[in-house]
C-alpha cells in the first residue's frame, strides 16, 4: 500500500515528456543544494550569544540577514530563546560561514571527471543523501564545539561542489541543442532556493527553534534525493521509461557530439584551447560580479548610505529573484534565436555578453554616481543582477558547446577558478575600506568591479567560440564528417 502513491506518481510523470521531468529535477536539485548552503546565514543568529554592543536589535529573524549572509546580534533582553547558544566570536562566525566554500573548492574540480566516468545520476543522488544527513547532524556537531561544526559545514561543501559539474554533464546528454537555454536556466533553482530559504528558516526558528531549521531542510533534501533517483537517468538510452520517439529525437538532435564511451578528458589540449581559456576568463568575470554584488554592495549601503537591508527581507532577496526570473527569459529568447537559425551559436554567445556582463558592469559604474538614495542603489543592484541572468546564454552554457563529452569537466575547472573570486573580492573591499568607508574609497571598488565584468566579456567577444572542439572526440577516432554538419547546424 505504501508503494501505491509512488507508483501512481511515476505513472503520472511518465505522461509528461521525460526531458521536462529531468529539467524539473535539475531545478529542484539546485534548489535544495542552496537551501542547505544558505540556511546557516540565518540559523547562526539564533545559535550565538547575543552581544549588547551592537546598535540594532533583531525584530524578526526572518528579516535579520543581509544578502551576503551578514548577521546582527541584539541585546540580551531583545533576543528570544530559540535553543542553545554558543560563545562564538565574529571571527568564529565568519569561519563557520566560510567553511562551506573551502570544502566546495575541493570537489568542484574533479566532479566533472567523476560524473563522466561514473554517471551523474548516482553521484548527485549520493551527495543529496549525504548532504541531508550532514545537515541533520549540524545541531549535534554544534554541541561538541566550533571545530566540529566547521568540519560539518566543510563536508557539506564537499558534497555541494560535486553538484553543478555533474548537472552540466547530465544536460549535455539530455538537452536538444535548441532547448539548452531552458535546461541551463533550470540550474537557477539555487537562486530560488536562497529566496525561499531565508524567510522559511526565520519562521522555523521562531516557531520550533533553530534545530528544526536544520532538520526540516534536511528532510526536504532527502525527499528530493529520492525523487531524483526515481526520475533521473544518465542519458535517454539508460532511462527505463522514456518513449522511443522522444529518445530518438534527443539522440538525433545531439548527433555524434556525445560519445557512448567513458572518456578521460584531454587536459593538455583543453588547457591550451583559446576558446576554453576565453570561457574561463568570462566565467571568472561572471562570478566576480556575482559575489561582488552579493557581498560588497550591501556593505556599501550599510556603511556609506546607512540603509539596512536587514529591515526588509524582501529587498535582500529581490536581486536574487530578478536574476532567476531573467535567466528563464533570456534562456527562452536564446533558444528561439537558435531554433530559428537567425544567428550562429557563436554570435548568440558573444552578443548576449552585452546583457550578462557589460550592462551589469555599467550598472556598477552607475552606483558611483547614484548619490545617496538607498532605494536607487537597491534598484541598480537588482537590475545589474537581473541582466546577469543572461549568463545562461553565455558562460553557463558555453562548456556545452565546446565539448559536450566533457561539459562537466569544463564546468568544474571554470567553476573552481571562478569561485576564488568569492575570496578575492572581499579582500579587495577590505583593502580599500580599511581606514574609512566613504564614497571616495568605494569609487575605486566599483570601478574595479566593473572592469572585472566588462574586460572578460571583451576577451570572449574576441577569442570565444561555440564550435565543438576537435578534442571533444574520442582519441581513437578521427573527427567525423557529421560533426562538422552538427557544428554548422548548432
Amino acid at each position: 500500500m505504501v508503494l501505491n502513491p509512488v507508483k501512481q506518481f511515476i505513472k503520472a510523470a511518465d505522461h509528461i515528456p521525460t526531458r521536462f521531468n529531468i529539467a524539473i529535477m535539475l531545478f529542484m536539485s539546485c534548489f535544495v543544494s542552496y537551501m542547505l548552503r544558505v540556511n546557516m546565514s540565518v540559523n547562526l543568529l539564533a545559535m550565538i550569544q547575543p552581544t549588547a554592543n551592537l546598535a540594532r536589535p533583531i525584530a524578526r529573524l526572518s528579516n535579520a540577514t543581509t544578502s551576503n549572509g551578514t548577521s546582527f546580534a541584539a541585546p540580551a533582553d531583545a533576543v528570544m530563546n530559540y535553543g542553545p547558544r554558543y560563545n562564538w566570536s565574529s571571527h568564529d562566525q565568519s569561519l563557520i560561514l566560510g567553511s562551506y566554500f573551502y570544502g566546495y573548492l575541493l570537489t568542484s574540480l574533479p566532479a566533472g571527471i567523476l560524473a563522466e566516468r561514473f554517471g551523474p545520476r548516482n553521484l548527485v543522488g549520493f551527495t543529496h543523501a549525504v548532504s541531508a544527513f550532514l545537515t541533520a547532524l549540524t545541531p549535534l556537531a554544534a554541541s561538541y564545539g566550533l571545530w566540529f561544526i566547521v568540519a560539518n559545514r566543510a563536508a557539506l561543501g564537499i558534497c555541494g561542489g560535486v553538484l553543478y559539474p555533474a548537472l552540466h554533464n547530465l544536460v549535455s546528454h539530455w538537452a536538444p541543442p535548441d532547448e539548452k537555454g531552458k535546461f541551463i536556466s533550470a540550474l537557477m533553482g539555487g537562486t530560488f532556493g536562497t529566496v525561499v530559504t531565508w524567510p522559511l528558516v526565520g519562521v522555523l526558528i521562531e516557531t520550533l527553534g533553530w534545530s528544526f531549521a536544520f532538520y526540516i531542510p534536511a528532510v526536504i533534501s532527502a525527499i528530493v534525493g529520492a525523487f531524483w533517483l526515481i526520475i533521473v537517468a544518465d542519458s535517454p538510452a539508460k532511462h527505463p521509461r522514456i518513449g522511443k520517439e522522444e529518445q530518438d529525437y534527443i539522440e538525433k538532435s545531439l548527433g555524434d557530439t556525445i560519445s557512448k564511451q567513458n572518456l578521460l578528458p584531454p587536459m593538455r589540449k583543453m588547457m591550451t584551447s583559446v576558446p576554453f581559456l576565453s570561457l574561463l576568463v568570462l566565467h571568472f568575470g561572471n562570478l566576480w560580479g556575482l559575489y561582488f554584488l552579493l557581498t560588497a554592495a550591501p556593505k556599501f549601503m550599510s556603511e556609506v548610505l546607512g540603509f539596512k537591508l536587514a529591515k526588509a527581507g524582501f529587498l535582500a532577496a529581490l536581486p536574487y529573484l530578478a536574476r532567476a526570473l531573467a535567466a528563464f527569459g533570456f534562456g527562452s529568447i536564446g533558444d528561439y534565436l537558435r531554433k530559428k537559425s537567425f544567428f550562429t551559436v557563436t554570435t548568440i554567445r558573444k552578443s548576449f555578453c552585452l546583457f550578462s556582463h557589460i550592462i551589469p558592469g555599467l550598472f556598477l559604474i552607475g552606483l558611483i554616481y547614484a548619490g545617496f538614495d538607498p532605494f536607487v542603489c537597491v534598484a541598480i543592484i537588482t537590475l545589474s543582477l537581473g541582466f546577469n541572468g543572461a549568463s545562461t546564454m553565455t558562460n553557463l552554457q558555453n562548456s556545452q558547446d565546446l565539448a559536450p563529452n566533457f561539459a562537466g569537466t569544463l564546468y568544474g575547472v571554470i567553476n573552481f577558478v571562478g569561485t576564488t573570486s568569492g575570496f578575492i573580492s572581499p579582500m579587495l573591499v577590505a583593502h580599500f575600506t580599511a581606514v574609512q568607508s566613504t564614497m571616495d574609497e568605494w569609487q575605486y571598488v566599483f570601478a574595479i568591479g566593473a572592469a572585472a565584468y566588462i574586460i572578460p566579456a571583451l576577451v570572449f567577444v574576441l577569442f570565444g567560440s561555440a564550435v565543438v572542439q576537435e578534442w571533444n572526440e574520442p582519441k581513437q577516432h578521427e573527427p567525423k564528417t557529421t560533426t562538422k554538419q552538427v557544428q554548422e547546424t548548432f
